[in-house]
């Protein structure tokens, strides 16, 4: 099977939504696909998961086929998301220096693309 793992950094919102669009898009087109929230783009989820968000409807079919990896647990503390992503049942990853490391996805095969 194809892999692909979207590691997203930017807290722009209209870039975010193209991480998701993509995930979405490469889940359809037969792909194993993780998101994960590094850096600004932590503090995107307690926006996203506010129902009057334009955006939450994309942001709930990502969660609901299971695409979001987890939130990296050192840049969520630092900024302040680290409760909106426990909230939203995400995984707080940590395996690099209280960050998630990319080398474990490339390791389980996946391509790893950075936003």
């Amino acid at each position: 099977m194809k892999k692909v793992a979207l590691f997203a950094f930017r807290g722009d919102l209209s870039c975010f939504i193209h991480v998701l669009l993509n995930a979405i898009d490469f889940r359809e087109k037969d792909y194993e696909v993780q998101v994960i929230l590094e850096g600004e783009a932590t503090k995107l989820v307690a926006e996203l998961a506010k129902k009057d968000n334009p955006m939450h409807a994309i942001f709930e079919k990502t969660k609901a086929l299971g695409l979001i990896a987890g939130v990296c647990r050192a840049c969520s503390h630092q900024l302040g998301s680290q409760e909106a992503a426990v909230a939203e049942g995400f995984a707080l990853l940590d395996d690099m220096h209280g960050h998630p490391g990319m080398a474990r996805y490339m390791n389980d095969g996946f391509t790893v693309l950075i936003f």
